[in-house]
């Protein structure tokens, strides 16, 4: 079962990847309250690799020989190191209140408790085998006509199961932000991107070969005979390939004016005769609209033929292979081994995770504002949350300052983009207002039931919301994530307490660490809100070009600059960094460390040539955005994520950035013959 909290139409986000803080956002320096830790460690550093060869390796050189990336990881660096601890807190908190069973029914600590439990009873969840999903495969068993397909498909969703053949939700209208519209999509592959069915290379083909297995595995392991189950696997792949054909590239998905097309539900209706909406929308509880966004158009018009062209058997396999997918990793063990076995070719993890650790983030995934309620009341204060609104506040007054200087940009432009920065709403650590789950019944003893019972109410909360105003409020992220993000349609930023610990920030570091570090982060997510995408959405976050066609223009040519740079960098054997999927992340890391910088160049060390452990100001700030980024991954795990993922690999992201910025060359005298050195006539400057 795939849970299903409703957040398929969520506005598109762009992301980043409990200590006691001061009130004064850094303007006066942090104030001590605990021995201070070695916030740049030498022994971390290679000092044998020159800082202008590579900065990442000069940095990060000493880690990178003394570690090893642990075997339940497809990468271990910063990122995850903080992820480990924030679930250690996670996993004491759910150990404490699991224990007492006779909680208050339906108080926050039953049910993250009893959740918690419930999926911990390994014992319990053996003896059921696959019983859980028993009833929905001999469902489909009764399957006799292509009605019947159509209406499982619907009906999957009603019931927690996910989203077969397309992607389907309720979130903003982009061009009306203020009312909450349908919206469907291109889906119905299983593989991380279309290309792992399209591009023919050895290490697509052993993917694909392990796929194959993984799903005739699932069905024997329901008592499919060996051949047959085979055979059902040939047909899946066969079909999610005829898929993959007619999907959009993740390339092309980046301009949001070609993935908004609306229709009237009539209208759309015709061009697919067998999907008609306006019967098939009320099957899933959406009743009384006349309109709908689709994503991509062209993808629908050929699934509709290939609802006729493929026999109703074959999509029954197909619907009983996205349940037994969608459920794998949450029956006995068997399955969830199985599950396991295959995410490994995709992503070189060696063994799975200890139990606790995937049921911790389970349970943040599922009940996260009510796990989060006691992550913030344990590790996060008032001071800390006021100190970052105050930090944010100085980047904003910082990249202002930025826009009005700009060359490139006219007047005019300049000062709607100065009214989109000031109009960007700032949610730092937990939500205002927490959601209750309000009806979601978790019982100890049903760890499955549990699943299903939260994805039901995710998906009646998503499409309960229309006809109602938009809620402002919601989170897309859970308060103790290690990440951050922007969203276009919400011009909004928005930082988790998760995230607001060492490297990125500690309340007894020295400005230079917290500005190369949680200042970068803050500074890379407004950036966002003028990257390649957000740039097309308006200060109230309508998608709606604000900019002057000259402006636009000179823009693009410092964007494609940008692209170049990256597409330059290899990544694995020829694999490369793809420029244009990558390119919202590139500006965002470019723009938030310029910006970082000339904040922190505002602040008493910045203005001073004080060492500190052997490194100026200067120096220091840039090793701490450096170790930020410090990571080993898998070489499958950068693979897929070259494809995946419209983020640089880590490396990238310390030293791309770095070679456009005149303040790095002159703090650790890079000149001409090193490596990363660019003439200055050739260092990019956008925002």
């Amino acid at each position: 079962m795939k849970l299903n909290l409703g957040n398929w139409m969520l506005a598109a986000a762009v992301c980043l990847s409990a200590n006691t803080w001061a009130a004064d956002g850094g303007k006066n320096g942090p104030t001590p309250v605990a021995p201070p830790r070695k916030f740049i460690d030498p022994a971390n550093m290679d000092p044998a690799v020159k800082p202008g060869d590579n900065f990442f390796e000069y940095a990060n050189g000493g880690w990178l020989k003394q570690n090893s990336i642990p075997a339940k990881e497809t990468r271990w660096g910063s990122f995850g190191i903080l992820a480990e601890e924030n679930n250690k807190k996670l996993i004491n908190l759910l150990t404490e209140v699991s224990k007492t069973p006779s909680q208050a029914k339906g108080s926050i600590k039953q049910r993250v408790g009893d959740l918690y439990a419930s999926a911990m009873d390994s014992v319990a969840i053996e003896k059921r085998g696959y019983e859980p999903i028993k009833t929905d495969l001999q469902r489909i068993d009764h399957i006799t006509d292509l009605n019947g397909v159509i209406n499982e498909i619907a009906y999957q969703r009603t019931i927690g199961e996910g989203s077969p053949l397309f992607g389907f939700g309720v979130g903003q209208d982009s061009k009306h932000v203020t009312k909450y519209i349908v919206s469907i999509g291109q889906g119905g592959t299983s593989l991380p991107d279309r290309d792992y069915y399209l591009v023919d290379n050895a290490r697509n083909q052993r993917i694909q070969g392990a796929y194959k297995t993984y799903l005739t595995t699932l069905f024997t392991l329901t008592g499919t005979p060996a051949a047959e189950a085979e055979k059902n696997a040939a047909t899946i792949f066969r079909m999610e390939t005829e898929l993959a054909k007619l999907q959009m590239s993740r390339v092309a998905m980046r301009d949001p004016n070609k993935t908004y097309n609306k229709f009237s539900v009539a209208q759309f209706s015709q061009t697919t005769p067998h999907l008609n909406w306006a019967t098939l929308l009320p099957k899933m509880k959406v009743s009384g609209q006349d309109t709908m966004l689709v994503r991509q158009p062209d993808f629908f018009k050929s699934v509709d033929g290939m609802l006729t062209s493929i026999p109703v058997e074959d999509w029954k396999v197909y619907l009983k292979g996205y349940i037994l997918r969608g459920s794998a990793s949450q029956l006995s063990s068997p399955f969830t081994k199985a599950s396991f076995k295959f995410s490994s070719v995709l992503s070189g993890q060696q063994v799975q995770a200890p139990r606790d650790q995937r049921m911790a983030r389970l349970v943040d995934g599922s009940l996260g504002e009510l796990l989060g309620q006691l992550y913030v009341e344990k590790y996060f204060t008032p001071a800390a949350k006021q100190y970052m609104v105050n930090l944010v506040n100085n980047m904003k007054e910082t990249l202002g300052s930025r826009i009005e200087r700009l060359e490139w940009m006219s007047p005019e432009t300049k000062q709607r983009a100065l009214k989109k920065l000031h109009a960007i709403t700032v949610k730092i650590g937990y939500p205002d207002k927490w959601e209750d789950y309000n009806g979601v019944t978790i019982n100890r003893n049903d760890y499955y039931g549990n699943l299903k019972r939260i994805s039901v109410w995710g998906y009646n909360f998503n499409v309960t919301r229309l006809g109602k105003p938009v809620d402002k409020t919601r989170w897309g992220m859970t308060p103790p994530t290690v990440n951050a993000y922007y969203s276009p349609v919400g011009n909004e930023i928005v930082f988790p307490a998760g995230i607001l610990q060492f490297p990125f920030f500690d309340f007894n570091a020295d400005d230079a660490i917290n500005y190369g570090g949680i200042a970068a982060v803050i500074g890379h997510e407004m950036t966002h809100g003028f990257d390649d995408q957000g740039r097309q959405y308006d200060a109230d976050g309508t998608l709606r070009d604000w900019w002057g066609k000259e402006d636009a223009d000179k823009f693009k040519v410092r964007a494609d600059m940008v692209v170049n740079q990256y597409n330059g960098y290899t990544v694995l054997d020829t694999m490369h960094v793809n420029g244009k999927l990558t390119l919202g992340e590139n500006l965002a890391d470019l723009g938030g460390l310029n910006i970082a910088y000339e904040a922190f160049k505002k602040t008493k060390e910045g203005k001073s040539n004080t060492k500190i452990d052997g490194f100026t100001p200067d120096q220091r700030f840039f090793l701490s955005w450096a170790q930020v980024w410090r990571s080993l991954q898998r070489p499958e795990s950068a693979a897929s994520r070259i494809l995946t993922d419209p983020h640089s690999p880590e490396q990238f992201r310390t030293n791309a950035p770095l070679t456009n910025i005149d303040a790095w060359y002159a703090a650790f005298d890079v000149k001409p013959g090193d490596k990363l050195y660019k003439k200055p006539e050739d260092r990019i400057k956008v925002w």
